[in-house]
C-alpha cells in the first residue's frame, strides 16, 4: 500500500495489517534478533501464545498490537489526568537529586550501542552484511533461525565475530547508566542488545537482565552442557565453528534465537517494574514482544522517560502526564540529563578512568 495515499477504508485496513508483529524477514533490529514472535496479550510469557492457553498455528505470523493500530481501533488514548501539569526533564532530575527516585529501572535498545560504531547487520553495503552475502543466506535474519543454524551456523558466527566482547567499547550512554548504579539508584537494567557493552561499562550481572541473550555464556546444542562463553572466542576469532569438548556437538552462546525461550531472568520484570519508582526507556522502538509490554508495567503514578529518536509504544498512543519525551540524538538527550543532574564532572571522571582500564587490557 503507498504511504499516504490512503484514507477512511484504506486506514483501517493499514491498522489491521499492523496488528501483525513483523516476521524475521521483514526486518526488525540491528541489535539482537527482532522478530522474536510473542503475543503483546501475554507479556509475561516467553513462549509466547502457548502460554495464555492458545496456540500459534503452524506458519502463522505472531501478532501484536502496534502503536498506530491501537490508537486507530481506539484501544489507546492521550492520558486524561484531571488537568495535571505535564512532567518536564527538569522535573525528573530533581526529584533524582532530591533523592525521590530511588529504585530506577531502565529499558535499552539498540540506539544506545550504535553510537558505539556497531553496524547495522541488515543493512547492504555494510562491512558485516558484505561478509555475510558469501553464504548466500536467503535473507538477514535467518541468522538467528535455529533450523537455518543447525544447517549452516557458520553465517552466525561471523556475525559473532564481529559482536564478540571485547571488539567495540561502551559509550557515553552505557556510562550514564554505570553512575545510576554507581550511586545506587540502578534497580534493574534490561536490555535488548546482545553485544554486551553493559557488562564492559561495569555493570554487574545482578542488575543486567539481557532479555535477548548474552555471548557471557554458551550451550552445547546437543548435549545442553553450559560453558564460559570466552571458552570458545578463540574459535569464533578463528573463523572456526566451536563443538563441544564432551560430545563434539556444536556450541551456540546464550542468544535468543526466534523461537526460544527468553532467559528466566527476564521474569524478574514481576517484581522489579511493581516496585520502580522511575523508568527510563533509551534507544528502543518498542516493537518486540514482551519486551515492548514492560513499559507499561509501571504504576500510573511512576515517571517514564522517553530518550529516543522518535515517539514509540506508550509514549505515542497513551501517554499520560508523567511521561516525558527526550527527542532526537540519544547521546545528546543523555547529555543533556546528566547537564541537568549536575553529574558532569562525575561522569568525565568516570569515563576517563574506565577508558584508562580498557587500554590497559588492550595493551
Amino acid at each position: 500500500m503507498e504511504r499516504g495515499t490512503r484514507r477512511g477504508g484504506g486506514l483501517l485496513a493499514a491498522a489491521w495489517r499492523s496488528l501483525w508483529e513483523r516476521s524475521p524477514r521483514d526486518g526488525g533490529s540491528s541489535s539482537g534478533p527482532a522478530g522474536l514472535a510473542r503475543l503483546s496479550l501475554c507479556s509475561g510469557d516467553s513462549k509466547g501464545a502457548a502460554g495464555c492457553g492458545a496456540r500459534r498455528i503452524q506458519g502463522s505470523r505472531p501478532f501484536s498490537l502496534s502503536a498506530a493500530a491501537r490508537a486507530i481501533l481506539g484501544m489507546g488514548r492521550w492520558g486524561d489526568d484531571g488537568g495535571k501539569q505535564q512532567l518536564t526533564l527538569q522535573d525528573v532530575a530533581e526529584r533524582i537529586r532530591k533523592k525521590e527516585c530511588r529504585r530506577v529501572v531502565v529499558m535499552a535498545g539498540a540506539g544506545i550501542s550504535t553510537p558505539s560504531g556497531i553496524p547495522d547487520f541488515r543493512s547492504p553495503g555494510s562491512g558485516l552484511y558484505s561478509n555475510l552475502e558469501q553464504y548466500n543466506i536467503p535473507y538477514p535474519e535467518a541468522i538467528f533461525e535455529l533450523m537455518y543454524f543447525f544447517v549452516n551456523p557458520k553465517p552466525f558466527f561471523t556475525l559473532a565475530k564481529e559482536l564478540y566482547p571485547g571488539n567495540y567499547r561502551p559509550n557515553y550512554a552505557h556510562y550514564f547508566l554505570r553512575l545510576l548504579h554507581d550511586k545506587g539508584l540502578l534497580l534493574r537494567l534490561y536490555t535488548q542488545n546482545i553485544d554486551g557493552l553493559e557488562r564492559v561499562a561495569g555493570i554487574p550481572p545482578d542488575r543486567l537482565v539481557e532479555a535477548h541473550g548474552t555471548f557471557a555464556t554458551a550451550t552445547c546444542t546437543v548435549c545442553r552442557r553450559k560453558f564460559p562463553g570466552e571458552d570458545f572466542r578463540g574459535d569464533v576469532m578463528a573463523d572456526k565453528v566451536p563443538h563441544c569438548p564432551v560430545c563434539t556437538g556444536v556450541v551456540k552462546p546464550d542468544i535468543v534465537f526466534f523461537g526460544e525461550e527468553l532467559p528466566q531472568r527476564f521474569f524478574l520484570h514481576m517484581t522489579d517494574f511493581p516496585m520502580a519508582d522511575l523508568l527510563f526507556v533509551i534507544g528502543t522502538s518498542l516493537e518486540v514482544e514482551p519486551f515492548a509490554s514492560l513499559a507499561g508495567a509501571v504504576r500510573s503514578s511512576v515517571p517514564r522517560v522517553l530518550i529516543n529518536r522518535d515517539l514509540v509504544g506508550p509514549f505515542a498512543w497513551q501517554q499520560r502526564y508523567n511521561d516525558v519525551a527526550q527527542l532526537g540524538d540519544v547521546i545528546s538527550g543523555v547529555e543533556k540529563l546528566v547537564e541537568l543532574l549536575d553529574w558532569n564532572e562525575e561522569m568525565q571522571t568516570l569515563i576517563q578512568k574506565e577508558k584508562e582500564k580498557l587500554d590497559a587490557k588492550d595493551k
